[in-house]
């Protein structure tokens, strides 16, 4: 008769009506569960590796634009726009070059347009990054508008906020002389009603103006270097006012009066 091979498995425990699998653990197990180790492991180290590269990038960029000379400012690339005929040009430029090699990209640009402010002549200002190493700065300036005597001697040139700008010995071609008499009821307001006049004419109509008078804000008038004198009244309906003298100037059974009254720009006279 044949033997039979009987297998026991001391190690495991049988359980009554149940067959007994015997726990094999496969090389071939052993092997994939390293492989997944291993993977992890370098998907880590990639991980790593990125987000070092990535810091490393970020400081060398940083510095790159905070720090070296690469986008430096340098003064011999800022332009100037606009600076009028009272704004010195050489002003500015000397306040931009307190910030030379000012990485741009760290150039308070605010403050730098708060400093332009305060060069004499300036009215506002507008200061923008030219990349990679300038400024393009734009100016509006404080251009007179008027020539007012002064008690002292010679005539204190004024923009149309009423900032002195300027003096001059002699009123200035092509500049109004404002007059206004000590007995004025409010100088202040007076002198801003006729300033305020005289900076909303067209430039074409201004340059007619020589002289104007106001004993009040509403008594504005004006000379023209013609001869002729323009009734103007109060700093109201301005531009209402600017087109009804240009019509009465223009139209031939007016344009030679001695007087046009627009203080009424609906009901304007001349004679």
């Amino acid at each position: 008769m044949g033997s039979v091979a009987v297998t026991t498995y001391a190690s495991r425990r049988r359980t009554p009506g149940l067959p007994v699998r015997p726990a094999v653990v496969s090389s071939r197990s052993a092997e994939r569960f390293a492989e997944r180790v291993s993977a992890r492991r370098a998907v880590t180290r990639r991980h790593l590796a990125v987000g070092a590269a990535v810091v490393l990038a970020a400081a060398v960029l940083s510095w790159l634009l905070l720090l070296s000379p690469v986008l430096a400012l340098e003064p011999a690339e800022v332009v100037v726009r606009d600076p009028g005929t009272v704004v010195t040009v050489a002003d500015v430029l000397s306040v931009v070059d307190a910030r030379a090699g000012t990485p741009l990209p760290r150039l308070d640009t605010v403050a730098l347009r708060d400093a332009i402010l305060e060069v004499p002549g300036v009215r506002s200002a507008k200061v923008m990054r030219d990349w990679p190493h300038g400024l393009t700065i734009t100016l509006v300036s404080r251009e007179p508008v008027a020539a007012i005597p002064d008690p002292a001697g010679g005539f204190a040139l004024r923009d149309a906020d009423g900032v002195q700008v300027g003096r001059a010995a002699t009123p200035p071609t092509g500049l109004p002389v404002v007059t206004i008499p000590a007995t004025a009821t409010d100088t202040k307001r007076t002198l801003a009603a006729v300033l305020g006049v005289l900076d909303a004419l067209p430039a074409d109509l201004r340059s007619q103006v020589a002289a104007v008078q106001a004993a009040s804000q509403d008594t504005v008038g004006m000379d023209l270097r013609d001869g002729a004198h323009v009734v103007w009244g109060s700093a109201d309906q301005t531009a209402l006012k600017i087109a009804v003298l240009k019509a009465l100037r223009a139209a031939p059974v007016s344009a030679h009066a001695k007087v046009f009254d627009v203080s009424a720009p609906t009901l304007p006279i001349t004679r």
